[in-house]
């Protein structure tokens, strides 16, 4: 079976049995025995009393972040500070909403993987999500300043959790969803200006790498065998799901809690060249995973370079 047929076809997920308990890929066992080696507690390992920062310690916040004030900015420079305090609100729930997405998402995939090492690793991922909501909520009740989902990711993640071909929510969640995860929380850490976040996004990261890895090591055999219409259905998956993405950070919800006229406020992200930079950043995890597994066609890189998604160039691996 290859990785598009009957389920998608028939329009519902299928639960699949596997009746071989061995070990078929030394690489994802031991990815697995990482896992069960690297498990933390979000009420013990990180220390909660450290201090979680307030709207009065934007100073080191702005000091640190990738987004640049400049003329053209709709925020007043003298509120610069406010912004960087509603900025880092509003990804930190994201950040919520995203581990929420990942766990469900993740717990289809234990049903749907077609074998037992892909179920083991994906079932002992469940458990890391679960662990990544239960900090991030413990946080951002803490933080107290929350965002709902903004409705470009809650539209990626309805899609994923409601996809019936496996390797697509491989694709979207591992690859896509994670893969943007991981560079949030990598800069996150190094820009922090609280112990907390910085505790917490420095132990999700960890376990975002190896779902990452676990997303190419899964991939990358069965897309060297994609029909050219199954790679087409993919192709398009990863392009929607791109601007998907980048539309997350128009920022539409944080002018508007700041009073900012929306409109501006999205024109300067789209054009400003420091947020143009951060979001090339923020997909850097992504393109090269894409490279990886075979998907950065000429099409799809067309597609990145129109968003301004690709801050370097990768060699390509396939064109079509």
């Amino acid at each position: 079976m290859t990785a598009a047929d009957d389920p998608a076809e028939a329009g519902y997920a299928e639960v699949r049995f596997v009746w071989n308990y061995g070990t078929t890929d030394e690489r994802l066992r031991a990815l697995y025995e990482r896992g069960k080696a690297a498990q933390w507690n979000a009420v013990t390992d990180i220390d909660w009393d450290a201090g979680v920062g307030a709207p009065s310690r934007t100073d080191a916040l702005h000091t640190r972040s990738p987004l640049g004030w400049s003329e053209n900015c709709p925020v007043p420079h003298e509120r610069w500070g406010a912004f960087h305090w509603e900025f880092h609100s509003w990804m930190t729930s994201q950040f919520l909403h995203g581990e929420q997405g990942a766990l469900l998402a993740t717990s289809r995939l234990v049903t749907m993987a077609p074998d037992m090492d892909t179920k083991m690793f994906a079932a002992g991922q469940v458990t890391d999500e679960a662990r990544h909501v239960e900090a991030y909520a413990r946080y951002v009740e803490l933080l107290g300043n929350s965002y709902a989902i903004n409705p470009s990711l809650k539209r990626m993640l309805d899609t994923v959790v409601a996809e019936s071909r496996w390797d697509i929510v491989f694709l979207g969640m591992q690859i896509i969803v994670e893969g943007l995860a991981l560079a949030a929380f990598r800069l996150e850490h190094t820009r922090s200006f609280d112990p907390v976040i910085a505790q917490l996004t420095r132990l999700v990261a960890k376990d975002e790498a190896r779902h990452v890895a676990f997303g190419l090591l899964t991939l990358q055999e069965i897309y060297g065998e994609l029909t050219s219409r199954e790679r087409a259905d993919r192709e398009e998956f990863v392009k929607e799901a791109a601007l998907l993405m980048s539309r997350r950070f128009r920022l539409e919800e944080v002018w508007a809690r700041l009073d900012v006229d929306v409109e501006a406020g999205t024109n300067y992200a789209l054009q400003d060249q420091k947020m143009i930079d951060f979001r090339r950043l923020m997909f850097t995890k992504i393109v090269t995973s894409l490279a990886k597994v075979g998907l950065l066609t000429s099409g799809v890189r067309t597609h990145l370079e129109q968003l301004e998604l690709l801050r370097t160039l990768p060699p390509r691996v396939r064109t079509s």
